[in-house]
């Protein structure tokens, strides 16, 4: 992996790097929303929104004071004062979550930063067609194989007999670039790029896992990393804080909260070899 890292300069103030609007959680998964909002600051970000329910900002409030809230009905001004919207993790898939989803379509501006993850995925499967009368360009997804048989409107079996013939068929037809999760990760562009991450373990498979990844990458993309590339180093960091994590708790016992904690460990790692 020889992706640069963000600059950071000295002369900065906190909208130097970048801006996410969070979309997340619902009233039953409120964990989704605080794991997905805080890992885009741990990674860098300078401000963090999260548009949720009322419940869920509660919920989130009572965790941390690093995260600036939004009410729903706010969502299209927010829209526009952010440089990458993450939309789906823990955004369930019901009648509410289905109106949020139609809001940041009726929206966003064709050339908004967008990651869609989790239930934003599944309602994407079920809503192609206004997604893409937009023709957005620089737009990741972030699928784990049965999101991607969704989006793909195949059976499980089929992405998992060629998972790189899957991700490039979701970049196809989504014009995206895909993130294919599983034990071994596949990145690929529209633009050919491909990268299949080397970093992970079984103590990923946990739930919330793929919501730090998720702001992981985001808090990359809005300090103005491009897409594939932002998309691999927040796929290799967030592997190789399991990895991390693994030596320190067993893979038994690593959490999604966890993967958080460890995210400086990583980006020390990562400097470090990249130095010599």
């Amino acid at each position: 992996m020889d992706c640069k890292l963000p600059q950071r300069q000295e002369n900065s103030n906190k909208s130097t790097f970048g801006r996410v609007l969070n979309i997340a959680g619902s009233d039953y998964m409120p964990g989704a929303a605080y794991l997905s909002s805080v890992s885009a600051l741990k990674i860098g970000c300078g401000y963090c929104f999260l548009a949720s329910t009322e419940r869920v900002i509660n919920a989130v409030a009572a965790q941390t004071q690093n995260i600036v809230f939004v009410p729903l009905k706010n969502i299209p001004e927010q829209m526009k004062q952010t440089d990458i919207i993450e939309i789906g993790c823990g955004l369930s898939q019901n009648k509410e979550a289905c109106q949020i989803f139609d809001t940041f379509l009726e929206n966003i501006e064709q050339d908004k930063k967008v990651l869609i993850d989790a239930d934003g995925l599944n309602i994407l499967s079920k809503n192609y067609e206004p997604f893409s009368e937009k023709q957005l360009k620089n737009v990741i997804l972030t699928p784990h194989p049965k999101e991607a048989a969704r989006l793909l409107g195949v059976n499980l079996e089929y992405v998992l007999s060629d998972l790189e013939k899957s991700a490039k068929l979701i970049t196809e037809k989504y014009h995206c670039t895909t993130v294919l999760k599983t034990h071994k990760t596949f990145v690929c562009a529209p633009d050919g790029r491909k990268y299949m991450n080397n970093t992970g373990n079984n103590a990923l498979a946990k739930a919330g896992s793929g919501d730090v990844l998720a702001g992981m990458i985001s808090g990359l993309m809005a300090q103005g990393m491009d897409l594939f590339e932002g998309a691999c180093l927040g796929v290799y960091l967030h592997g190789l804080c399991a990895d991390l994590a693994r030596e320190k708790l067993t893979e038994y016992s690593v959490m999604a909260e966890d993967l958080i904690s460890f995210i400086p460990n990583a980006i020390k790692y990562y400097l470090n070899i990249n130095r010599i």
